[in-house]
């Protein structure tokens, strides 16, 4: 796969996050179990890793399991942790061949003890990759990074490691799960819904967005070039004329 003629190599995004929404309308649509859909996408996202490998991404993030996931039936909840688990088994051979480094954002110690020893091999296993960085984010909610940034900033201001002067908004940035990633400079969202659901709140605070009503195990590469496609017809000013 190269590159398409219709995207300007030179203003490729350094990093592209996706909320991957509509796997269970996916699966209702086709009176499957919710579940379904989930695999279904977890193939979808296997080519769009790929894809954006190709196309010269830095980093992509995904939005794979929320803080507020949690309150999904068990039997969800349970299903999404064993496909994640299947995904790495099946894939990790793959990302550290074509040099892609895993990296997981949020509390994701939290995950049931097999996701999470999958997750540990998967990170050790790539820890020196130099290719495309693929975040994960598990067990993330945006407003607990945001709140968890706080409280150890106020830490190291108690206990005399900074100053008020110190506390800038770089920072406090070193504080959050993206502490060295950069901003995305596009977000896009799957199934037509409109919202950032909690999603990298300080981190997209100047970037582009595209909303597409594709549900997410039907995104295709392709769909990620019209995104890009989209983002390389802005004019990116942050607040500026």
């Amino acid at each position: 796969m190269d590159i398409p003629r219709t995207l300007d190599k030179q203003t490729i995004p350094k990093h592209v996050a996706i909320v991957m929404d509509g796997n269970g309308r996916w699966a209702k649509k086709r009176n499957l179990p919710r579940v379904a859909g989930h695999n279904a996408g977890m193939i979808a996202l296997k080519e769009i890793v790929k894809a954006s490998s190709v196309l010269g991404l830095k980093h992509l993030t995904v939005y794979a399991f929320s803080t507020e996931n949690w309150k999904r039936p068990e039997e969800e909840v349970k299903g999404i942790f064993k496909l994640l688990i299947i995904y790495i088994e099946k894939e990790l051979a793959e990302l550290h061949k074509n040099n892609v480094k895993v990296n997981i954002l949020g509390d994701y110690q939290q995950l049931p003890k097999e996701a999470l020893t999958k997750l540990e091999k998967s990170l050790e296993t790539t820890r020196d990759n130099t290719g495309l960085q693929f975040n994960i984010a598990l067990n993330y909610g945006g407003r607990r990074e945001i709140l968890r940034a706080a409280q150890l900033l106020a830490k190291d201001f108690s206990e005399g490691k900074i100053s008020e002067e110190q506390m800038t908004e770089e920072y406090f940035a070193s504080k959050l799960y993206t502490k060295g990633i950069p901003d995305p400079d596009l977000v896009i969202r799957t199934s037509g819904e409109m919202r950032l659901s909690n999603y990298l709140l300080w981190q997209s605070a100047y970037s582009e967005f595209v909303y597409t009503n594709v549900l997410w195990p039907d995104f295709t590469p392709k769909d990620l070039e019209t995104a890009i496609a989209s983002f390389q017809h802005r004019k990116r000013r942050y607040g500026g004329v």
